[in-house]
């Protein structure tokens, strides 16, 4: 009785130890997808990187929910990471983007991008009067009399300076 329960249970631990070690890979079995920069915008270049493929894994990306395509991963300067890169296309528009990769090894990965669109700068900046509004004759007019007015009275005040020294 205790020569059978024994073997019943050391088979049933080897048979636990051997499943454990085990790792199948099955369609659900996702990594993480390290996305930089996951804020872009269209034009800007994604690296996608993954350990999911394992040491010197390849891999090919699936972007075209972007409109960009697949892209080919392969080993990075870490052989554990595999890593890729392609480019927001133009046409995109703003909003979030997910990014699949799908290793030789049969493990898939997943993250996000998030497009954002910023316009460039048009236009007279409203910062106030200063070269943001066109010429007014009347100001100009002004302000060159004020001018004229602070270099004559400049000029008289240093003559009367000068003439009165000269006579002490």
């Amino acid at each position: 009785m205790r020569t059978t329960a024994r073997l019943l249970a050391s088979t049933a631990l080897a048979a636990a130890a051997i499943g454990l070690g085990v790792h199948p890979a099955y369609a659900w079995d996702f990594g993480t997808l390290e996305v930089f920069p996951s804020i872009a915008n269209p034009g800007a270049v994604i690296t996608v990187s993954t350990t999911a493929c394992g040491p010197g894994g390849h891999g090919v990306g699936d972007a075209r929910a972007l409109g960009a395509g697949e892209f080919r991963l392969a080993p990075g300067t870490h052989k554990e990471v595999a890593v890729g890169q392609f480019t927001i296309p133009g046409h995109t528009h703003a909003g979030t983007y997910a990014i699949t990769v799908s290793c030789k090894n049969g493990r898939q990965a997943s993250g996000d991008v998030t497009v954002e669109h910023h316009g460039w700068p048009s236009g007279h900046v409203n910062t106030g009067v200063g070269g943001s509004v066109g010429p007014d004759t009347t100001k100009i007019a002004a302000g060159a009399a004020i001018l004229a007015a602070a270099a004559v009275g400049g000029t008289v005040l240093l003559r009367r300076r000068a003439s009165g020294a000269q006579g002490s």
